[in-house]
């Protein structure tokens, strides 16, 4: 996708000239990560939407918690899978692999979890994310029980449960939008 194209199928194009906060954080993710990531983009033609976003994504991502960042990419690409959305299957793959320093890692975990080759922890917190996506009113405290018995805490669980969320509702908005990830995400970390 050309930089300059719109990043959804929705024609709603970026504020122009952008807020000054708004550029700087732009210009970080250039600076760090090579690339404005399309998802930015697509919020960008209302600033409050994208502070909004990228204040929760933040918290949630790279915030202090019991769950490394690797993990919180983890539960973002099963549930990604689990909901078939491309833009944070290849987004959150590329990081998958990148912080694990494992292509097959992220590969597994796009295609299916279960194969993965993860300890019993991650495999709980992946199962519980996973119920969470395709039945989340059927979560009971033996499935709570289950994620303390391998070491999580309750503030993990919070964790786990959040991100979780935040991705089910983030990929339907991809979805329902077409977002497109940027190019540059499918060579990452391979």
């Amino acid at each position: 996708m050309a930089d300059k194209a719109l990043p959804t199928a929705l024609n709603l194009p970026m504020v122009d000239p952008l807020p000054e906060a708004t550029q700087k954080y732009f210009d970080v993710c250039q600076d760090k990560l090579g690339i404005i990531p399309n998802v930015l983009r697509a919020y960008a033609f209302d600033i409050e939407k994208l502070d909004a976003f990228t204040g929760i994504y933040n918290n949630l991502m790279l915030a202090p918690s019991g769950l490394s960042k690797l993990e919180r990419e983890m539960i973002a690409v099963v549930v990604s899978s689990i909901n078939k959305c491309f833009y944070c299957l290849v987004a959150h793959g590329a990081a998958v692999r990148a912080m694990s320093g494992d292509p097959k890692l992220g590969e597994a975990l796009v295609m299916n979890y279960r194969v993965a080759d993860i300890d019993a922890r991650q495999r709980a917190m992946l199962d519980f994310a996973a119920h969470m996506t395709t039945a989340s009113a059927t979560i009971e405290e033996t499935h709570r029980a289950a994620l303390r018995e391998v070491g999580f805490t309750d503030h993990d669980i919070w964790d786990i449960a959040n991100v979780a969320g935040f991705f089910n509702m983030t990929n339907r908005v991809a979805s329902a939008t077409a977002m497109m990830p940027n190019d540059d995400y499918h060579a990452q970390a391979r």
